[in-house]
């Protein structure tokens, strides 16, 4: 959500797993073993194509969703044909380069961050955009920061949880912005879940927030619901402008 309209600039593409006897299931609960057995590979194709497919869903019916970020294992990401396969994907469903947000968390970069570089610049050269999230939880080195050819931070949710409270995690959530912006980044603030957050990241001049404080994970159709509205359906939650 855009903190200057209320808009929906983008959507977060969830996996779920509904078991049969256990019932709907979180990432927590299979993606580890997912991760082990190499598994996570076919799945995140899977979440990467119904993505795609939803997005040309939406744009059929005139629904303003932006782009949609899907996130990528370390498997994944490594994969010599990532960006061949990403293109492939795209091109049978009718999507955009620019609608697509491919996340790869910065611990998963900083494990061979100029692998990283060469990787994300051909995923940057082919128009998608590129995000590192869970940001403060992987102990980048600000020199490589610099080279990554990224562009938009996702500040994890764990600094979040504990402002305006916490003056650490105050200070932390500001040095991030402020470094981002440094560097000519967006801004994403993960997990915002009450108005004071809400109003403390606003200080920050963070531009862009997710999270409970406006809508739990949807379904498409309840998205569409929701989208048909209007392209700024959350306007009414934000703090007055000064």
């Amino acid at each position: 959500v855009e903190l200057a309209t209320g808009r929906v600039r983008g959507l977060e593409a969830l996996v779920r797993w509904r078991h049969p006897r256990h019932g709907l299931m979180t990432p927590e609960s299979f993606l580890p073993v997912a991760e082990e057995s190499g598994l996570v590979v076919p799945l995140g194709m899977q979440v990467l194509e119904m993505a795609c497919a939803q997005m040309r869903a939406w744009d059929a019916a005139g629904v303003p969703v932006g782009r949609v970020a899907v996130n990528l294992s370390a498997r994944q990401l490594w994969d010599e044909d990532l960006a061949a396969t990403i293109t492939r994907v795209m091109e049978s469903n009718g999507c955009q380069p620019h609608n697509l947000e491919l996340e790869v968390t910065e611990s998963v970069i900083m494990s061979s961050v100029d692998k990283g570089v060469e990787v994300l610049g051909r995923l940057r050269a082919l128009g998608m955009e590129v995000s590192i999230d869970d940001f403060g939880t992987g102990y980048s080195s600000l020199f490589y920061l610099k080279k990554l050819p990224f562009t938009t931070l996702k500040i994890d949710k764990s600094f979040v949880d504990d402002i305006p409270g916490d003056d650490d995690s105050v200070n932390i959530v500001a040095s991030i912005a402020t470094l981002a912006h440094g560097l000519g980044k967006q801004v994403v603030v993960e997990g915002v879940e009450t108005r004071a957050q809400l109003e403390t990241v606003t200080s920050f001049g963070c531009e862009m927030v997710q999270g409970f404080y406006f809508e739990p994970p949807l379904t498409p159709d309840e998205l569409h619901q929701l989208l048909a509205e209007g392209p700024a359906p959350f306007a009414h939650l934000l703090p007055p402008k000064e």
